[in-house]
């Protein structure tokens, strides 16, 4: 019963969380096709076991192609403290087949036969594991990514345009209104004088 609602409740966060990143994506101003390549950028890096410095890595690369960087750093935010277990988890399996490990033998619970020439022995296999799983998984992922935004960023520009364009005949309507009247009292008040 407390699993199902742990279940829930993450699901609902995670949720929360991808809504929250796609309202931030689609209300950024600038060029709808940069917008979308500093997401696929970020949600490419994303992928990477590097979290913490995920968005250090996806600033600068942004900056360099002139790619939005406020949009990398949503992308990055793909991995995240809840997402970072399920992600890691499938781009470790990934990588581990594509590289033919093996079973990776687990650390021994004894502390004391616990070494760190032993930590770094077995330590590469799992990074790269994690790196190639996350490359593999990151490319298809951030082409998708580039497709989706860009096609949500111009929806909401169109339709922030057909907004503005309305709101500026409105407002051109009641100034006409506005202009008739003064004319109709202008003329009242001539006919008046006559």
């Amino acid at each position: 019963m407390k699993q199902n609602y742990l279940k829930i409740k993450t699901g609902k966060i995670i949720y929360k969380i991808l809504h929250q990143t796609y309202i931030r994506l689609i209300k950024i101003r600038g060029n709808p096709q940069k917008i979308a390549l500093g997401f696929a950028l970020g949600i490419f890096i994303g992928m990477t076991p590097f979290m913490g410095i995920q968005t250090v890595i996806a600033v600068p690369i942004a900056m360099l192609f002139g790619w939005n960087k406020i949009s990398a750093v949503a992308g990055v935010w793909i991995s995240n403290p809840l997402t970072a277990p399920l992600i890691y988890s499938f781009n470790y399996m990934v990588g581990k087949n594509l590289l033919h490990l093996g079973k990776i033998q687990p650390i021994s619970n004894n502390m004391e036969n616990l070494s760190l020439l032993t930590l770094l022995q077995k330590t590469p296999d799992i990074l790269w594991a994690l790196i190639i799983g996350g490359l593999i998984v990151g490319i298809p992922l951030a082409v998708t990514a580039y497709y989706l935004s860009y096609s949500a960023v111009c929806r909401y520009q169109k339709d922030i345009k057909k907004q503005l364009q309305r709101t500026k005949e409105k407002l051109q309507h009641t100034r006409s209104k506005i202009r008739t009247k003064k004319q109709q009292k202008k003329d009242t008040k001539i006919d008046l004088e006559y």
